[in-house]
């Protein structure tokens, strides 16, 4: 991307920023007054604010997190009161892009009327602090993991350098690393240390034999994956075994996409066997372009299980690089807003954990269900008004059970005009996927979902409060 691009984005942006800043303030004193918490007699506390702020804020706005400020004490939110109270009436925060009456998700970040009433009456009311001791506990918010403790943290030996220089970056990297003996993974939690450029971050498992490799450390820690084949990179990071044959590779054990919580669920599903000798290969990070120098070092925290998995979990992609095609080709003319669907007819029944949409820039909205057989139609996922800083790995409460022969079918809606803030070209330039291309100011039509092969039972386990792993 051109640097007067960059910035004729970041100017866009602050324009609509500060309409909606004068916007929202009109609103805050409209709801302040229609507000129908606002005639009672109750007076608000912080005591009656900060279960709600714990519940839905403190969680990113904490140290150590992508947040701009921490949502914890008192004094944290008297700071930033009317901007916290903006964004919770624009509905800007806490960011769920989800529609919650088209289906439900496990840990939605979503305040309730009756929750931004509290607050909206409590501010009216001056915000009194109350009496401290009163308060609730603040929850355990563990610095570096949004689950707790990791039995194990690798990292690359140094940061990775970012050019200024407004172009995309595709690495392949791999951090070796030895344990005391095989064991088994429950997950591995991705915590990017340069939030606003990494885009995205898949990862694998490379698996040595232990006399197999005398050294998993020799070869190039890092390759650039545009510039060389992929076996031209593997050979450069030096990965196959001292005889030249290729260890056993486990796939997709861990992904990152903006605003991404891993997926923890009830022990026996999901996970992984390792072995005590191996490398962490990340294929590919990709950085978002930057026009000043700047620097990665992205941290991997890995839980292990006492037990192996029961179930392991698969992976099925609808849209771009996935089992069914986009209809008609994802090719976006400028000046246009276009829609586009993919489809795929289940040949087995199944039971869907997590899914993941995927779009970039050009992305407006995104719907995903399916219809069954007998023209049922079970519902995915809607989001009216995509976000591209916001792309959750979305888990169901309980599992979603999608019976054989049903067809799940996406539908997104691209807008590649000049109303489209976020568009990375003034005037729209045509956009597509570009033969698989995973650059920002490309596009992609995806639903990735992670499901088990059903069994008896499956639509009754629950998949909440399956926040911290267990040893």
């Amino acid at each position: 991307m051109r640097s007067d691009v960059f910035f004729s984005m970041i100017k866009k942006s602050s324009q609509v920023c500060s309409f909606l800043l004068g916007l929202g303030c009109l609103l805050i004193v409209s709801c302040n007054q229609n507000d129908p918490s606002s005639s009672n007699d109750k007076v608000y506390s912080f005591n009656d604010v900060a279960p709600i702020l714990y519940a839905k804020c403190s969680t990113c706005h904490r140290p150590g997190s992508g947040a701009p400020f921490n949502l914890i004490t008192y004094a944290d939110i008297k700071r930033h009161l009317l901007t916290s109270q903006l964004a919770i009436n624009e509905r800007l925060m806490p960011p769920w892009p989800a529609d919650t009456t088209f289906s439900r998700f496990r840990d939605e970040k979503v305040m309730t009327i009756e929750q931004i009433n509290i607050i909206n009456t409590w501010i009216r009311q001056g915000a009194p602090e109350g009496p401290i001791e009163n308060l609730p506990p603040v929850p355990e918010l563990r610095e570096g993991s949004f689950f707790g403790k990791p039995d194990l943290v690798i990292r690359s030996s140094k940061p990775f350098v970012i050019k200024g220089n407004n172009l995309d970056n595709f690495i392949m990297m791999k951090i070796p690393y030895e344990l005391p003996a095989d064991t088994f993974i429950r997950a591995i939690e991705i915590i990017p240390d340069n939030k606003k450029l990494v885009h995205h971050i898949n990862g694998h498992l490379v698996q040595y034999e232990w006399n197999a490799k005398s050294n998993t450390y020799t070869g190039a820690e890092y390759v650039n994956s545009e510039a060389i084949s992929k076996r031209q990179a593997y050979e450069t990071l030096n990965l196959a075994n001292d005889d030249g044959t290729y260890p056993l590779l486990t796939p997709s054990v861990t992904n990152y996409l903006p605003g991404v919580e891993t997926a923890i669920y009830p022990k026996g599903i999901g996970g992984y066997r390792v072995r005590k000798k191996g490398v962490l290969l990340l294929d590919n990070i990709h950085y978002g372009p930057t026009p000043i120098d700047t620097a990665d070092q992205t941290t991997f925290n890995i839980f292990f299980s006492p037990t192996p998995p029961v179930r392991p979990t698969y992976e099925l992609i609808v849209g771009t690089g996935g089992i069914a095609p986009v209809s008609p080709p994802l090719i976006i003319p400028p000046n246009q807003v276009k829609t586009f669907t993919s489809r795929y007819r289940l040949p087995q029944t199944i039971s869907l954990l997590t899914i993941n949409p995927h779009m970039h820039l050009l992305g407006a909205s995104f719907k995903a269900y399916a219809i069954t057989a007998s023209q049922d139609t079970i519902r995915i996922i809607n989001i009216p008004k995509w976000d591209f800083r916001w792309q959750y790995f979305y888990t169901f409460p309980k599992m979603k059970i999608i019976p054989a022969g049903s067809e799940i079918i996406t539908e997104g809606l691209f807008d590649n005009t000049e109303n489209n803030p976020l568009n990375p070209f003034h005037p729209p330039r045509q956009i597509s996927e570009r033969e698989g291309s995973m650059r920002t100011t490309d596009e992609m039509f995806q639903l990735i979902c992670t499901y088990l092969p059903y069994k008896s039972g499956d639509e009754n386990i629950s998949l909440e409060n399956e926040k911290f792993p267990q040893h």
